[in-house]
């Protein structure tokens, strides 16, 4: 049966009128396709022989029909009806032999064919039909029973996931690469929440996802559907239904899908249903956290993939402006209460957003703004609604980007200011959020404090003061301090210390003498002067 198999194929796909053909035992006869050359790859169900004048009583449809012409009516009116009866009924091909009553086509028989587009094919040899149809039969038996083998393995895939709770994710991109077809999971409002492409990119298989989503209409149980050829499942429990999972064609103009993709698809609706009970979290803010993580990894493949996607979570990415803002929440926990009602702020303004858990304790918010829409009062709101929830709430912004490829950056600018905003730290008078504008030394040696590199600055500039301090019960690091406070100005700084300008003299001289230093020296003052803000720094911290 091996020799006989077509070249090529596994038995992964249906078997066709052209693998027929191409099997030794038929190829033997030297077939020639007189009609129907388009229609060659009709999925073949079985074989029939039969000498019969009207053989379409006998069939159910994708028959591939051998006969050796004896009883084929010479009149072109029965010819005709012939043709019509096996093509009513679905026949997936005709083949005849030239070897006993003809030694070409009957033109009646060619033309009947060609207008109803039944694949004729004439034989020039003698075939043993009886042999054709152990070979094809043989073969279909056995692609049935990989079909089943291949049902039952998914099914016990899909089992497998359910049963170790495997989120809606898993099951998505297991359904992807079990029908190697994409697939998708969106919502009632037809936003592609999960997309997990296959052999092809996200821009593909997202561009203008909503409008193509409704063009495909609904459907209560799984079918083929819209002008597409979507094949859809609803994903619902108990009559409360919570989204679709589509699976798209593999090309517009690729083979329909089989019985082994609506199982796929079937048992995918299924396993997210119970995904979706099991997981508290809704898949919306999943989504959203899944886009903006990949927004600020960098991990979509192109711009355009980054575009498809946000749009297809509703996010109108043909806006020129978006903002990046972080709420860091310091303690860590109530995270999912903020970020359901941040969203909610954000929906009540009518403002587009994506809004997701970046880490731990740690929030992230894309703004898409309108051309003349200012940012500021809506990010002023954001802070309202989360220090009134973590009144110890940091909320960092980047700065204003024109394209989404830049997302990164910003939230990162954004991640920068928090990092250097120390605890307590007072909020700007004119605001209740933190900017880059709003990183000054201090902050920025805050930011920096746990760098060994700074650690080891301050050391070098004032380990030998802080030495002499220890062991001597003085304490010339407070003048120091208080003199490059007054930026060198020895009266100011010997007021603010509670010494006479004499002593403020000689213990600067002593410094000078401890340190090697010049405090004359605009430049070693600041130098000094840095050192000194990053020990508060580090002893603070």
């Amino acid at each position: 049966m091996n020799d006989n198999h077509p070249a090529g194929h596994g038995p992964t796909r249906a078997l066709t009128v052209a693998d027929v053909l191409a099997l030794p035992v038929l190829a033997a006869g030297q077939p020639q396709v007189v009609t129907g050359m388009a229609h060659l790859e009709r999925p073949v169900g079985w074989v029939h022989i039969t000498e019969l004048t009207d053989p379409a009583s006998f069939l159910k449809g994708g028959e591939l029909v051998l006969t050796t012409g004896m009883p084929l009516p010479d009149d072109v009116p029965g010819v005709r009806r012939y043709v019509d009866e096996l093509a009513d009924v679905g026949a997936a091909a005709l083949v005849i032999e030239l070897v006993r009553r003809y030694h070409r086509p009957p033109d009646a028989l060619v033309d009947a064919c060609r207008l109803r587009g039944l694949p004729l094919v004439t034989l020039a040899k003698d075939v043993n039909f009886l042999e054709v149809t152990q070979v094809v039969h043989a073969l279909l038996l056995g692609n049935q029973a990989d079909a089943m083998r291949r049902t039952q393995r998914i099914h016990e895939a899909f089992t497998a996931l359910t049963l170790r709770g495997a989120g809606p994710e898993d099951v998505v991109r297991a359904a992807a690469e079990m029908s190697g077809r994409t697939v998708v999971l969106e919502n009632l409002v037809h936003q592609a929440l999960i997309c997990e492409p296959s052999g092809g990119t996200l821009e593909e298989a997202l561009t203008g996802w909503e409008q193509r989503s409704r063009a495909t209409g609904a459907d209560d149980h799984t079918a083929t559907c819209g002008p597409a050829g979507w094949l859809t499942a609803p994903v619902e429990y108990q009559g409360e239904r919570w989204g679709r999972v589509v699976m798209l064609p593999a090309r517009a103009d690729g083979p329909a899908f089989g019985p082994e993709e609506i199982t796929v698809l079937e048992r995918t609706a299924m396993a997210l249903t119970v995904a979706r009970l099991i997981h508290s979290t809704p898949w919306e803010r999943t989504a959203h956290r899944n886009a903006l993580r990949d927004l600020v990894d960098q991990r979509h493949r192109s711009a355009e993939d980054a575009h498809a996607r946000c749009a297809a979570l509703g996010l109108p990415t043909d806006r020129s402006r978006f903002v990046a803002t972080l709420v860091d929440l310091r303690a860590g926990r109530g995270g999912t209460d903020t970020e359901t009602r941040l969203l909610q702020e954000l929906r009540t303004a009518g403002v587009s957003a994506l809004v997701g858990e970046l880490a731990p304790g740690r929030l992230g918010i894309l703004l898409a703004l309108r051309p003349s829409q200012p940012w500021r009062p809506i990010v002023e709101r954001l802070c309202s609604t989360a220090l009134g929830l973590a009144p110890q709430a940091v909320v960092s912004v980047g700065s204003e980007i024109t394209e989404l490829s830049d997302t990164a950056r910003s939230f990162r600018e954004a991640a920068r200011v928090a990092e250097a905003t120390p605890p307590g730290q007072p909020l700007p008078p004119d605001r209740s959020f933190h900017e880059l504008s709003d990183i000054g030394l201090a902050r920025l040696l805050y930011a920096l404090r746990e760098d060994t590199r700074i650690q080891e600055y301050a050391e070098q500039q004032l380990g030998r003061l802080i030495d002499h301090d220890t062991q001597h019960g003085t304490d010339l690091l407070t003048t120091l301090r208080h003199y490059l406070d007054a930026a060198g100005n020895k009266t100011t700084a010997a007021r603010r210390g509670g010494l006479s300008r004499e002593t403020m003299y000689q213990r600067l001289r002593t410094i000078e003498r401890l340190l090697d230093r010049d405090l004359e020296s605009g430049e070693q003052r600041t130098e000094l002067h840095a050192a000194l803000m990053a020990l508060d720094v580090l002893r603070a911290h």
